[in-house]
């Protein structure tokens, strides 16, 4: 080695500082190299984290995903079975050969191309580093040392960064059960409720997928997402009880948490993986959820049992959609009966759910609340507003044509995007004024046309608006 006792002294102080002063993982890699390229040419930095609670071998590198996300099967076998000698006590390995045995150096220096280093801290083994050079090299004893003091440095550094974001996932984790609180306050519509509780789950359970289940006349139906095709999944929800409500297979990669009502099992969360197992912190977290849930979900029920005698929509106090349905066939009928035009506008808010995931589902209520004023404040005496569901507004325009239905539709859209809403973001904790903007879908009713024709058309030029642009008023064109 070419640097002398001092220099290697002053140089091992200038990495640990860096070191202990940097916070990611990439530069610490870009540390590595630039500060060791006096001593090695190297290629290659491999940090690995050993996760203990789910046995997973976890790049560093890359957002501590498990190997097998990123590597050859070839490479991973390799990188496991240093794991492996690792976690049994060996402190480097030489040229990724665990037969080299540690007391080599005692007959001299060896030549390597490749050196492997634990990593430990706080007296438990954290996982290993791995330095693959660009040629053959010859190192002795002092070398190997030297790099285990820097593995003692780059150990704690590791261990604070996965600690920390543990507790980031943690905080982020209660604000989840705060959010569903609020939904439990303001929501009741199951088309609404259900796909921001699978998203706030999915946060936590990246690894896995999520789904969610409701209980239909004895039978388990899929409500988010779209599909789910695998038959151990719903092999598994078939022994939930109110006795057994959780249940994890055998090989942890699959998880089923049932929603326990307060006679029956109304419904499960299913967490599946093939790849990755189930974490205990993991596992805590979709318990909590899922009893979370359940209270939301059976305010639901109970609300949706309401709601067959009910006409308005809660929240927004415009008509609901069931009420919708029942004046969109009289005013067909009127407009058939009398010869006059009908029109239906089909509007959505811009990037609804960026409200909830920036600022919070209360603020979410509030852009919601703020919509509906404007279109309640905005519309004619004999208009009819009603939310269809989630952010989407439908309205009906008896006795108005197409060219005068543009006219309104403009200046609702107008109204709605010059309005502003002062908001305290849950995130900042800043009071902010943000800006509200709806796409708007536009259509008449056609001599040939059935009740639901005239709403389709109008959602299929609500979905042209958003396609070319958003905040804009687009009329159905055939």
């Amino acid at each position: 080695m070419a640097a002398n006792k001092v220099d290697k002294i002053s140089l091992l102080y200038n990495i640990l500082e860096q070191i202990a002063n940097n916070e990611d993982i990439e530069s610490l890699i870009d540390i590595i190299k630039i500060c060791l390229s006096d001593l090695f040419e190297i290629n290659e930095v491999n940090l690995m984290y050993f996760d203990k609670s789910s046995g997973n071998l976890l790049d560093a590198v890359n957002e501590f995903e498990p190997v097998e996300e990123y590597y050859s099967e070839e490479k991973i076998a390799i990188l496991k079975e240093l794991n492996k000698h690792f976690i049994n006590g060996r402190n480097f390995i030489l040229n990724d050969d665990v037969n080299i045995p540690e007391d080599v150096f005692d007959r001299g220096n060896y030549v390597i191309k490749s050196l492997c280093l634990r990593l430990n801290a706080s007296g438990k083994r954290v996982g290993f580093w791995r330095l693959k050079l660009k040629q053959k090299q010859e190192i002795g004893y002092d070398e190997t040392m030297f790099l285990q003091a820097i593995s003692a440095g780059l150990s704690v550094r590791i261990e604070n960064i996965v600690l920390g974001k543990k507790l980031e996932t943690n905080l982020e984790f209660y604000k989840s059960m705060k959010d569903i609180a609020k939904i439990i306050e303001t929501q009741y519509d199951y088309q609404y409720i259900i796909p921001l509780i699978g998203e706030m789950i999915d946060k936590f359970v990246m690894n896995h997928l999520i789904y969610i289940f409701l209980k239909q006349d004895d039978k388990f139906v899929l409500y988010w997402p779209n599909a789910c095709w695998n038959k151990n999944v719903y092999e598994l929800m078939n022994e939930i009880s109110i006795e057994n409500s959780i249940i994890i297979s055998e090989n942890k990669k699959t998880g089923v948490f049932g929603l326990i009502g307060e006679k029956d099992v109304i419904g499960c969360i299913v967490a599946h993986s093939t790849i990755d197992k189930l974490k205990d912190t993991e596992i805590k977290y979709i318990k909590e959820l899922t009893e979370q849930s359940t209270v939301t979900i059976e305010k639901a029920n109970v609300y949706s049992e309401m709601l067959k005698n009910a006409t308005m929509d809660a929240l927004t106090g415009l008509n609901n959609r069931r009420q919708f349905e029942i004046r969109l066939k009289e005013q067909y009928s009127i407009a058939n009966r009398q010869d006059t035009p009908l029109c239906a506008i089909m509007t959505d808010i811009d990037f609804f759910k960026k409200f909830n995931d920036n600022y919070g589902h209360s603020v979410g209520d509030s852009v919601l609340k703020l919509t509906a004023n404007v279109i309640k404040k905005e519309l004619r005496e004999y208009d009819i507003p009603s939310r269809y569901g989630g952010e989407e507004f439908c309205i009906l325009l008896p006795n108005t044509s197409i060219n005068e239905a543009r006219v309104v539709a403009e200046r609702l859209r107008y109204a709605v995007e010059n309005s502003k809403l002062e908001i305290k973001s849950e995130k900042t904790e800043q009071v902010e004024n943000i800006s509200v903007t709806i796409s708007i879908g536009l259509a008449q009713l056609d001599v040939k046309d059935m009740p639901e024709d005239l709403y389709m058309k109008a959602d299929k030029a609500l979905y042209d608006a958003k396609e070319s642009g958003r905040n804009k008023v687009v009329v159905y064109d055939k």
